[in-house]
């Protein structure tokens, strides 16, 4: 019996079974017409009235439009005709309200997913915070994921990041805590905290929990995105200091 051809997919269509693995549902940007794992693309959906939303939930009824460039070529396409053309070409109509804000909206979803995130993993006890509590809980292996603020000091991040190479059994390997796309301040106000400059996340499940609405925002702002498994790959002054002390050792 012959296998059919995989169906060309649609803006929002799921995959075929043949085109995918089960675990990596992808989709394709209007813009760029490149599939990629939909984790790191964002939906756009048309309200009845025909103004273009974000939906970074995935949960709004109707057909969608994904987007997976970062949020300058999205601005791009947006300031130069092609974002409405793609999106007519989509919704298959003409009768479309785009924002000349929509670029701003679609970040400020996807901040508000991530930060909502962290508040439920705050709520159920998975979130970690306060420094010392954090490094004693890392050196103990319990920390899935470490995570620090973007305007956090370095001395901060390599004393944490030590702790949890240390509880990892990963010395000397230069593996690092993600940093965030995110302040203090920020982190501050939605977790109802002060001064909150380092996370970290005490199961495997709630990390990827996480790891889902982060990996989204961080592709959309054209930041490297993190492994896997949450983490940073190794900057070159931390893998040479590392060797260093190796050495000193020896």
């Amino acid at each position: 019996m012959r296998t059919p051809p995989n169906e060309s997919l649609s803006s929002d269509i799921a995959d075929t079974p043949q085109a995918r693995k089960a675990s990596e549902p992808e989709r394709r940007c209007i813009l760029s017409g490149e599939t990629a794992p939909r984790e790191t693309l964002v939906r756009l959906v048309a309200s009845p009235a025909g103004l273009v939303l974000p939906d970074a939930h995935e949960k709004a009824p109707g057909r969608g439009a994904w987007i997976g460039v970062s949020r300058d070529e999205f601005a791009a396409a947006l300031a130069g005709g092609k974002l409405k053309g793609a999106l007519s070409r989509a919704f298959k109509t003409g009768d479309l309200e785009v924002s000349g804000n929509l670029p701003e909206m679609v970040e400020n979803a996807l901040t508000r997913v991530l930060l909502d995130r962290l508040g439920l993993e705050m709520r159920v006890g998975s979130l970690i915070l306060g420094t010392q509590r954090i490094a004693e809980q890392a050196r103990g292996g319990a920390v899935a994921l470490l995570l620090h603020a973007r305007d956090a000091s370095e001395d901060g991040r390599k004393k944490l990041d030590q702790a949890w190479r240390v509880g990892r059994d990963a010395e000397g390997s230069g593996e690092r805590g993600l940093e965030l796309p995110l302040d203090r301040n920020a982190l501050s106000v939605a977790l109802g905290r002060d001064n909150v400059v380092h996370l970290a996340l005490a199961d495997e499940a709630a990390a990827a929990r996480v790891m889902k609405p982060l990996t989204r925002l961080m592709h959309y702002l054209g930041h490297d995105l993190p492994a896997a498994d949450g983490r940073a790959t190794p900057r070159a002054d931390d893998e040479l200091n590392e060797i260093k002390k190796r050495n000193e050792q020896e």
